[in-house]
């Protein structure tokens, strides 16, 4: 939503004070200079990236006009999933959880959270990683480099297509030169003609220049901005559940690996210890805790 509004706000921002100086609308309509541009962007794009990146591009540009996947709520209910499975492991063994891990699509407490089905980022760090744990004989030690070095080649591959989309955006200012010359060109052939051609004729050179930068530094160029943050919020939630995950197979209970996660979620997003609570006990045991923290 928020990046709808900053779209509008930027596009109406710049025409809007482009009509209160008296500029003429029609004039900013130049589709050939649009054509050159975008065309060329796109085709350099081609050229310097394969399709995976490709592809992350396209799923990370339109990640933007939704809203974010790693909100309180998010944290929440993840934290509410592992408490139930932990608890299930505590109660019955590892090996209890064998089945849920091996098809988490037919899991019992799985299929209650579809945006765990649903990350397939995340729902293969968490299977994958209590799979190893299942199979028994890993020092929690090397489960804890194991995860980590997970979190390492995701983060990685993450910024190619950051990285593709910001030096397309470098590149818009360059392209809306290059629309310029040609337009410059074109009006040199027009000299000895009628003013007002030649004018028009400027004008629309000029228009190129001025769509290069403004697609730079007002479209493309915040959004691999925003792709680039969204990279750093999964990174953020897979180390919570890292966390939560070596906690407990370190022989922590299931209720002392959920508060240290919680502890190591951002603060702009954290939960706090009664909401927690709420979520994983029922408001009853939230209340209870409550009273016993005030009486303390």
């Amino acid at each position: 939503m928020f990046a709808i509004i900053g779209i509008l706000l930027v596009f109406g921002a710049v025409i809007g004070g482009f009509l209160m100086e008296k500029g003429h609308l029609a004039v900013l309509m130049q589709p050939a200079e649009f054509l050159i541009i975008a065309g060329a962007a796109l085709g350099t794009l081609l050229i310097a990236n394969p399709m995976h990146t490709l592809k992350g591009i396209f799923s990370g540009a339109l990640s933007v006009f939704g809203k974010s996947h790693y909100g309180k709520q998010r944290y929440l209910s993840t934290l509410k999933m592992m408490f139930e499975l932990l608890n299930k492991v505590r109660r019955t063994g590892l090996l209890s959880i064998e089945m849920d891990i091996e098809k988490p699509e037919e899991s019992v407490i799985f299929k209650e959270y579809p945006d765990f089905i649903g990350d397939h980022h995340v729902r293969g760090f968490v299977c994958d990683t209590l799979r190893m744990a299942v199979t028994g004989g890993i020092d929690p030690f090397d489960l804890d480099q194991m995860m980590d070095l997970d979190m390492e080649v995701q983060h990685r591959c993450a910024h190619p297509p950051i990285s593709a989309l910001t030096t397309v955006a470098d590149s818009l200012p360059g392209l809306g030169i290059v629309a310029a010359v040609l337009g410059v060109v074109i009006t040199m052939g027009a000299l000895g003609g009628p003013p007002e051609a030649i004018g028009h004729k400027v004008a629309a050179a000029l228009v190129g220049t001025f769509l290069g930068i403004l697609l730079c530094y007002g479209l493309v160029g915040p959004i691999g901005s925003y792709m680039g943050k969204e990279a750093e919020e999964e990174h953020a939630f897979l180390y919570v559940l890292r966390v939560l995950m070596i906690s407990f197979i370190k022989g922590n209970a299931p209720v002392q690996a959920v508060e240290m996660a919680r502890r190591a979620i951002p603060l702009h997003v954290r939960p706090t210890f009664e909401e927690v609570e709420t979520a994983c006990h029922g408001q009853h045991a939230a209340e209870g805790a409550a009273a016993e923290q005030k009486i303390a």
